[in-house]
């Protein structure tokens, strides 16, 4: 399901070309399914000690159930900046309401197909409160933690891809 709308609704997103410029609106799974370039926004948390909130992604959704993340993502509505969608995400999966900091953006190849991926980072001071349906597990860890973590864990291949360029840009 997704977030935020009726069981059976169609989620959107823009066709893009490889400047980013929109060509057209089509449904999200077209778009995947015919793999043409969409927008997708990440965010990577910290908090005032600088760790990095990690999720692990419930058995419930479409891709990577089971699997660890450093970040939250989402796809770009129609007409959304990537900042926006950051912030969207933030709030519909984590229950939080933070600046997002936009960092770069870069065309992922993506493990269900190609899109370009802008990631943020939001420092996060309030609690959070993940969205059950999306998020089964999240946890704080230093930078350390996570690395010896990410040798047992089954990552979400393309937010690891994601965080190692957020680790070589921003440490």
């Amino acid at each position: 399901m997704v977030k935020g709308r009726a069981a059976g609704v169609a989620e959107h997103v823009e066709h893009v070309d490889a400047d980013d410029r929109v060509l057209r609106i089509v449904r999200r799974d077209e778009a995947v399914r015919e793999g043409l370039l969409h927008r997708v926004a990440g965010v990577v948390c910290r908090d005032t000690e600088r760790r990095v909130l990690i999720n692990r992604r419930s058995m419930n959704v479409p891709w990577f159930a089971g699997r660890y993340a450093p970040l939250i993502a989402g796809a770009v509505r129609p007409g959304e900046s990537y900042a926006h969608a950051a912030r969207r995400e933030l709030g519909e999966e984590l229950g939080v309401h933070a600046a997002v900091r936009p960092l770069f953006k870069f065309i992922c190849s993506g493990a269900v197909g190609p899109y370009w991926f802008g990631i943020h980072e939001a420092v996060v001071t309030d609690g959070v409160v993940p969205d059950s349906r999306e998020i089964a597990w999240s946890g704080w860890l230093t930078l350390s933690e996570f690395r010896s973590a990410a040798t047992r864990w089954p990552l979400v291949p393309d937010a690891g891809e994601a965080f190692e360029r957020y680790l070589m840009r921003c440490g």
